[in-house]
């Protein structure tokens, strides 16, 4: 079975050429194979990824703009690890409740992956979340969370849109399909 493991390169030198409001752009000098490579890539803070899902199995997911891809995506609950001391899990809940207005009594984790591996560094935790109660939303949402659509959508239902490639945001593709298979889900 193919594992992904972890590499030992020696870093040469490493330099921040971009500093963001959100993440970085660095560029690192490393030893490999017997040669120098230079790369630059994106330094993120990582994020999390919340796929709730109900009791009659369907998943709440919101609809969101997001500019660089000029597009309203249907996507699960997610956020950026941007409190400082925060664990991957406290900042599921966080999200969930800021985004949602729901919290959630029973907690799991479903996967681990990393975005774009050629381009960043970021890796997003994803949590299935049960046992839902809404209780309300206690900040008020900003920029493109502002108009956001919130709708329970069957789990049968999302996996035939990610299967369609219908829903592409990473987070809802790669939460969907584990808890389609977790679950013993066929698409609709």
């Amino acid at each position: 079975m193919p594992k992904d493991r972890p590499a030992q390169t020696k870093i040469l030198a490493s330099d921040t050429v971009f500093e963001g409001k959100i993440w970085d752009v660095a560029r690192e000098t490393f030893d490999y194979n017997g040669g120098q490579l230079t790369r630059e890539f994106v330094k993120h803070p990582g994020a999390v990824a919340v796929l709730a899902i109900d009791a009659n199995q369907r998943v709440l997911m919101i609809c969101q703009y997001r500019h660089p891809v000029r597009s309203h995506l249907w996507e699960i609950p997610a956020g950026l690890l941007d409190v400082p001391g925060e664990d991957r899990l406290a900042a599921a809940k966080r999200e969930l409740l800021e985004e949602t207005g729901h919290a959630a009594a029973t907690w799991e984790k479903l996967a681990d992956f990393m975005t774009t591996p050629g381009g960043n560094d970021e890796v997003i935790t994803i949590y299935l979340a049960s046992d839902l109660s809404h209780v309300g939303y206690h900040q008020p949402l900003e920029g493109e969370e502002v108009d956001m659509i919130r709708e329970w959508i069957p789990l049968s239902e999302a996996l035939a849109s990610v299967l369609a490639s219908e829903i592409q945001s990473p987070s809802a593709v790669v939460g969907i399909l584990h808890a389609a298979i977790k679950l013993g889900v066929k698409a609709a």
